[in-house]
């Protein structure tokens, strides 16, 4: 365990202090250390690998055990932007349509993120914050009462949560700064699963210098 945690602290360039800082655990890995030196599997806790993997860049069961991939895949496709009325624009064909990417301090593979523009999702999300869905999608009827990514018959896409409504194969879609939409039907969902707040992602540089 300690010498896959050496090799990511190498792959991310920080030292061992540092690591354990950003993961507000300032003697983690000095623990770990001293854990194994006594072999005392006591002082390896699932909940310092889960809190020091993010920012190695990889997975708590790969710094455990060496199980799956090494490198987290923290980068993900930015499928388009949210403004007023909750509206996404450009509008959703089928996730992933690729702006750019933006890379996340977790890994998070199946993901596509939307970025909130503007005031017009406050005071439930801030200018900046990146909500996540999954790629694949949801069938509607399977996520009642769950904020989701969505695109209407009309092929308009919109942030809303979803209600049923009042007649089989339509769906109420509301948010907190539009009217309601009602009776609507729905071609294509994915459901919300994570946000990260403005400040917590970056944009790759790839696609900056594009």
């Amino acid at each position: 365990m300690l010498t896959r945690i050496e090799s990511r602290l190498q792959a991310v360039g920080l030292s061992a202090h540092a690591a354990s800082l950003a993961a507000k655990r300032p003697d983690a890995i000095r623990n770990l250390k001293r854990a194994a030196k006594s072999h005392d599997r006591r002082g390896v806790t699932t909940e310092t690998l889960i809190a020091l993997a993010p920012v190695l860049k990889t997975t708590a069961a790969w710094l455990l055990e060496g199980t799956g991939e090494e490198a987290a895949a923290t980068a993900v496709p930015v499928a388009g932007q949210i403004g007023a009325g909750a509206e996404i624009l450009p509008g959703l064909e089928e996730i992933p349509t690729t702006l750019f990417h933006i890379e996340l301090p977790f890994s998070l593979p199946a993901a596509a993120a939307l970025i909130v523009e503007g005031d017009s999702m406050w005071p439930r999300y801030d200018p900046g914050d990146a909500v996540l869905c999954w790629r694949s999608g949801s069938k509607p009827e399977d996520i009642i009462g769950h904020e989701a990514a969505v695109k209407t018959a009309g092929g308009k896409s919109y942030l809303k949560r979803i209600q049923r409504g009042a007649t089989a194969g339509t769906f109420d879609l509301e948010s907190h700064n539009a009217a309601p939409l009602r009776g609507v039907r729905i071609d294509w969902a994915a459901e919300i699963r994570a946000v990260v707040r403005s400040g917590q992602w970056r944009r790759i540089q790839e696609d900056i210098d594009r």
